[in-house]
């Protein structure tokens, strides 16, 4: 019987299965995201496919479509630039997910998803769309992120190895929330050096939210001190409140331990891109020091130029502690390997939940909520 003259009942046999984003972020199969591709790199799902029933063209020519001409001539538009693509929807999908599950989602879990999850039905596919599309996803990635847990922050001046430290610590089994790494970039001027382009906002927060909800509340989780914002990225204020109440060590280091650090990391950078960076903080660095590095960065001495920018953020991390107005427990590290650092850390921390009135398991409600 073709396709044409198949009664509306058997039709309504493919109709997708939709799911709440708590079931449908636990069901199988890979994710597709039908959105448009300007959409889907301004924030998704992580580890969801692009997977676009409109290039970002096609979409803007249905919306205006619907503005001048109403809905009904912007499905029939709708339904002219998706029709030719089917064979390859379905073609690339099996590609994907050779047992035939899939998940499927757009915007708001309307016409687009809803479209795509009957096309792949009729090929055969067991689809699961999701309830209220990407803007479901972005309320859940807003509640995960408000859900309290127990955090220890990681602070200390720069160069002071505290993302090595972060690293050995996991490596130790403790967990830990990497904001930096999450972001693409170290939380400096220079910090984007050498890195892969940072996030969106929105899809650092994704990103976040993925990371905490797989972070338990028994064991308080190791986090670096950072400002508000990491590069561009913007540390969502429902995480950002918990880390300033938390408690916090302050690690230390010699001055020749700090430059031998960024010394390592910012010997291969180039050079073009060290000076921008440099002049990126003439304003607060002033314009002698500024100066004065620019002239050791372009002489080859790097270590020169790290002591002057230093002054910098050194002023400025002084500055933060005082706006915190609290005690904050110092560790000496001097000397100590990253790997030996971590082992203290972790010996230190029965100490300090006690003397924040917690204890180290920290399962229940009133201990989570008091960080």
């Amino acid at each position: 019987m073709p396709f044409s003259t198949l009664p509306f009942e058997t039709l309504s046999l493919f109709m997708p299965t939709s799911l709440s984003i708590d079931h449908f972020l636990q069901a199988t199969g890979p994710i597709l995201d039908v959105r448009s591709p300007g959409e889907y790199d301004h924030g998704h799902i992580p580890g969801a496919v692009r997977f676009p029933l409109f290039s970002d063209e096609e979409r803007a020519q249905v919306g205006i479509c619907y503005k001048e001409q109403g809905r009904d001539a912007a499905v029939e538009l709708g339904f002219d630039l998706a029709g030719p693509k089917c064979g390859h929807f379905v073609r690339t999908a099996k590609g994907l997910a050779p047992d035939q599950h899939i998940r499927v989602h757009c915007w708001r879990g309307g016409m687009r998803s809803g479209g795509m999850g009957w096309i792949l039905e009729m090929a055969g596919f067991n689809v699961k769309v999701l309830e209220g599309g990407y803007k479901a996803y972005r309320r859940w990635v807003k509640q995960v992120l408000a859900e309290p847990k127990p955090l220890i922050v990681l602070g200390g001046m720069t160069g002071t190895s505290k993302t090595q430290i972060l690293h050995e610590l996991a490596n130790l089994g403790e967990p830990v929330l990497d904001l930096e790494a999450l972001a693409n970039h170290r939380g400096s001027s220079f910090g984007a050096l050498m890195l892969p382009p940072q996030p969106s906002t929105e899809h650092y927060e994704n990103l976040l939210a993925e990371k905490w909800v797989q972070l338990g509340t028994d064991r308080p989780i190791w986090v670096e001190a950072e400002s508000r914002r990491v590069g561009t990225c913007r540390i969502p204020d429902e995480l950002f409140l918990q880390m300033e109440r938390a408690p916090t060590l302050e690690v230390l280091r010699s001055l020749d331990e700090r430059l031998d650090l960024l010394v390592g990391i910012y010997g291969e950078a180039d050079t073009e891109e060290l000076l921008t960076a440099t002049r990126r903080i003439r304003k607060r660095l002033g314009g002698q020091r500024t100066q004065a590095a620019v002239d050791a960065i372009e002489q080859g001495d790097l270590r020169t130029a790290c002591q002057i920018i230093l002054d910098y953020y050194d002023r400025t991390y002084r500055y933060d502690l005082e706006r915190r107005n609290q005690a904050i427990p110092q560790v000496d590290l001097v000397g100590l390997s990253p790997v030996e650092s971590a082992g203290k850390l972790v010996s230190m921390v029965p100490e300090l939940l006690a003397s924040h009135g917690l204890q180290k398991s920290a399962t229940s409600p009133s201990v989570a909520s008091s960080l």
